[in-house]
């Protein structure tokens, strides 16, 4: 961020969510329709839920997932209107896969 590099703040910030949606837990239907009130938790940190842990293994397979989408959506983009909207996701996905396989990565 202090580098003010762009393309590596887009793509660690849409990385960083998408870590933080993996880690959600899924909310069953019941749970969706709510409760009446009377029986709702009441206090601090009652809506609050347990989030899921990820592995080493899960993180590094969602971070290759996320540069492998920009890769996807740069091939998609074949047109001249277009090129630098690709050669963005392109570089994007360096600076991901740079982070899980080293800087001599790509």
């Amino acid at each position: 961020m202090r580098a003010r590099d762009k393309v590596a703040l887009s793509a660690l910030r849409a990385t960083l969510s998408a870590l933080d949606n993996a880690e959600a837990v899924p909310v069953a239907e019941a749970e969706l329709r709510g409760v009446a009130l009377e029986a709702a938790p009441v206090g601090a940190g009652a809506t609050e839920a347990l989030r899921r842990e990820l592995s080493d293994r899960e993180v590094l397979d969602i971070v290759r997932a996320e540069a492998d989408e920009r890769l996807d959506m740069a091939a998609q983009l074949a047109g001249p209107a277009h090129a630098d909207r690709a050669a963005r996701l392109r570089a994007e996905a360096v600076v991901l896969l740079r982070m899980v396989d080293g800087p001599d990565a790509v």
